[in-house]
């Protein structure tokens, strides 16, 4: 009889077990979620800044054709881009040639002075910051899911339930040595 007892308690010790991390491993994808949000926010109001960020751009260099096609094929990319990896690139894309339509502006003294492109500059700059930020907190919830997917012996109850490691969101190594320059 206590036998029977001894066993019955070790199955509701393991089935507590499993539910316990079963519940985490939710937590944490839930929580990888909530941060690819916060980054798809901060890219939305990214994508809509530039537009207005070119056309008063145009009005000082109209003639830098180029610069302004470049800019629109890589915010188009980036928001046609599905998957953290290929987000990623994209936006590594639009963030070279966004330094390209900056690099421009510097030639026009009067577009320096502008008080609508002053505004737009420090929105977009703030809206950098933020994707910075929120790319944080996603990679550090992006790795603690893994760990916890990866590691014994969560991973075995992970492998049950279908929980798989997710992407980081990383800027490439030359993006990330070099800080886009919006001074003016």
């Amino acid at each position: 009889m206590i036998a029977l007892w001894i066993i019955l308690a070790i199955i509701v010790l393991v089935i507590l077990f499993v539910i316990a991390v079963y519940n985490g491993l939710i937590k944490l994808r839930t929580r990888c979620e909530e941060a690819w949000s916060d980054i798809d926010i901060q890219l939305k109001r990214r994508y809509n800044l530039i537009p207005n960020l070119m056309e008063t751009v145009k009005g000082y260099a109209a003639h830098e054709k180029g610069v302004f096609q470049s800019v629109t094929e890589a915010r188009t990319k980036a928001m046609g881009a599905s998957g953290v990896a290929d987000k990623a690139k994209a936006e590594n894309m639009l963030s070279q040639t966004l330094k390209s339509l900056f690099a421009v502006a510097e030639a026009y003294p009067d577009l320096k002075a502008n008080q609508n492109f002053l505004e737009l500059q420090r929105e977009l700059r703030d809206t950098e910051d933020k994707i910075t930020y929120s790319r944080r907190f996603y990679n550090t919830n992006v790795r603690d899911l893994n760990i916890k997917v990866q590691t014994f012996p969560s991973n075995m109850i992970a492998n049950m339930f279908g929980f798989t490691k997710k992407d980081m969101f990383e800027l490439t190594e030359e993006a990330a040595r070099e800080v886009p320059k919006v001074k003016f």
